[in-house]
């Protein structure tokens, strides 16, 4: 896996303007894979952040590059506590909650729609999102919006904007570890 590709899917939470982001990457030699990401956490600890892999499926791992700090704000939000609570979550540390994000995404198909808390999406999208998906969206970027439209098209410019500047970046010679904000 290469700094590239965290830089190219992952640029919004790299500056920490977002909670986390997933993206898929071949995978060749999942020794090497496991390597590469005890290196990059090394690296990224430091300034809070983690990579952490939810599933390796058909030789396509998937990863998700998260804040710690601001998912746990995110998940302790009371209607992030509700949705997690009725989708079979059970109470507990951010470790357990990914645990159990990380079983579903393995047993099943279908991503857990759930998974947007663990994005850092606005609870009440998510929400609307798992009742009914194609009713009420009121714009689509990075997440279907169904309330705060203005909010969310300002998030969704906000993010590419910032994942234009760091591609840039990344091609004029700045490393992974120099592009990532410590929060």
């Amino acid at each position: 896996m290469s700094e590239k590709l965290i830089v190219r899917y992952c640029s919004p939470t790299l500056a920490g303007l977002k909670t986390a982001n997933m993206f898929t990457c071949p995978v060749n030699d999942e020794e090497k894979l496991l390597s590469s990401m005890d290196r990059f956490n090394a690296m990224l600890g430091k300034k809070g952040l983690r990579l952490l892999v939810l599933r390796i499926k058909d030789k396509r791992a998937l990863i998700y590059a998260y804040r710690p700090s601001m998912l746990k704000a995110d998940l302790e939000n009371p209607i992030s506590r509700a949705i997690l609570k009725e989708r079979g979550y059970e109470e507990g540390s951010v470790a357990n909650m990914l645990r159990e994000l990380k079983q579903r995404l393995c047993s099943n198909e279908d991503f857990p729609h759930e998974i947007g808390l663990f994005l850092g999406y606005p609870p009440d999208d998510v929400r609307c999102f798992i009742c009914d998906r194609n009713r009420g969206c009121k714009c689509v970027g990075c997440w279907r919006a169904y309330n705060d439209k203005a909010g969310a098209e300002r998030a969704f410019a906000r993010f590419k904007k910032c994942s234009e500047v760091y591609s840039k970046s990344m091609e004029e010679g700045n490393t992974l570890e120099r592009l990532t904000v410590a929060v």
